[in-house]
């Protein structure tokens, strides 16, 4: 919905800046600027497709062993050099570097933390698919007791953040953001490069008929992820006694933008495919900021057992089951969680006792 001509520095001033506070946000809406010109200046970049010249492989591997493109680590380096200059930052954690970046003695440091994937969905980019980037910033806790540990200061629950977002790289560029009062879209309008406010106070539908997982690792879902797909797709049939959509990008910002706009879950749950992995996506830099996205939207985000953005990181790159997108689903899914756990969703022998559990009271999330 277009929401006249607030661009975004308009919006932070306003939202930030103006209004009156009892925790100082001094600062923060010059770290979004910036990490708004990363956002443009990746878009730039994208656009040129294969014609950049940064398609393929850089054959490198990344902290958690996967292959790196060459454009995940200039968009990597983009974040970089637009965020570490101006005195705003004590630090940067990126799924594409192994530590955490220290800004270098000729700049100031600051009061924040910027977490981010610099290319979220980078398997996309050779087949001109949907891309996105993802970021979180943190304020510096100057009590705790390891203040002076940058690597430790990162180590924080997801409700800590004082701001969170993401941009989707498609037919138009957006940046979907909040500063904890509620998740608002702007489109990059691209002749004069601002981003414009387009979607104001986004709101996630309570019930949904779409669903998003890799039906692939199937096999290996813990029995509540397999009961709750599978009384999707019985459909009118089964016992939710209506038909669902399953749909699947290969990318966080793609499914979690499609569920913002119109509804839905998304599932990236535990399984047992690498049993020593507790999940699949980061906490730091993908699971907090769009958890923090959703709920400010109206929607929940767990890891099945407990909400996410009470999840403390142990590690810089811990990573985490994801079950994301509107309230009613997802708490669903949190009740048969919690039914296994206990032991009380066996056997499933009637139709009956298949719905049982539609009955029960909600779990809460």
């Amino acid at each position: 919905m277009q929401d006249g001509r607030t661009t975004l520095s308009k919006f932070l001033i306003d939202t930030l800046d103006r209004q009156p506070s009892t925790v100082s946000t001094s600062g923060l809406s010059a770290l979004l600027v910036d990490v708004a010109a990363s956002i443009k200046t990746i878009s730039a970049a994208l656009t040129k497709g294969a014609l950049g010249g940064h398609y393929g492989s850089a054959h490198t591997v990344n902290t958690h062993g996967e292959e790196q493109k060459t454009l995940d680590i200039v968009t990597n380096d983009i974040f970089v050099q637009h965020c570490e200059w101006d005195g705003l930052l004590a630090g940067m954690v990126s799924e594409e570097m192994d530590d955490v970046y220290a800004i270098p003695a000729a700049y100031p440091r600051g009061d924040y933390l910027l977490a981010f994937d610099p290319l979220d969905g980078s398997s996309n980019i050779d087949i001109n698919g949907v891309v996105g980037s993802i970021f979180s910033v943190l304020r510096v806790n100057r009590d705790a007791p390891d203040a002076a540990s940058v690597d430790t200061a990162f180590l924080r629950a997801g409700h800590e953040q004082v701001a969170a977002g993401y941009a989707i790289y498609g037919p138009a560029t957006m940046l979907v953001l909040s500063v904890g009062n509620g998740t608002h879209g702007f489109t990059l309008e691209r002749d004069v490069g601002n981003f414009v406010l387009t979607h104001s106070d986004i709101r996630i539908p309570e019930d949904s008929g779409e669903f998003a997982i890799n039906a692939s690792n199937e096999r290996f879902w813990e029995p509540p992820v397999r009961r709750y797909v599978q009384e999707c797709k019985d459909g009118r049939s089964g016992c939710r006694a209506r038909d669902f959509n399953m749909r699947w990008i290969a990318s966080m910002v793609a499914e979690v933008h499609r569920i913002l706009m119109r509804g839905g879950v998304f599932m990236y749950p535990r399984d047992f495919k690498t049993p020593e992995m507790e999940g699949r996506l980061r906490l730091l830099y993908e699971a907090s900021p769009m958890s923090f996205l959703i709920e400010q939207a109206g929607g929940c985000a767990i890891t099945g057992r407990e909400r996410i953005l009470d999840v403390v990181p142990e590690r810089l790159h811990q990573r985490v089951p994801v079950i994301l997108g509107s309230k009613n689903e997802v708490v669903r899914i949190r009740r048969y969680h919690d039914e296994y756990d206990r032991g009380a969703d066996k056997p499933y022998t009637s139709p009956l006792f298949n719905e049982r559990s539609l009955f029960l009271p909600e779990a809460p999330v």
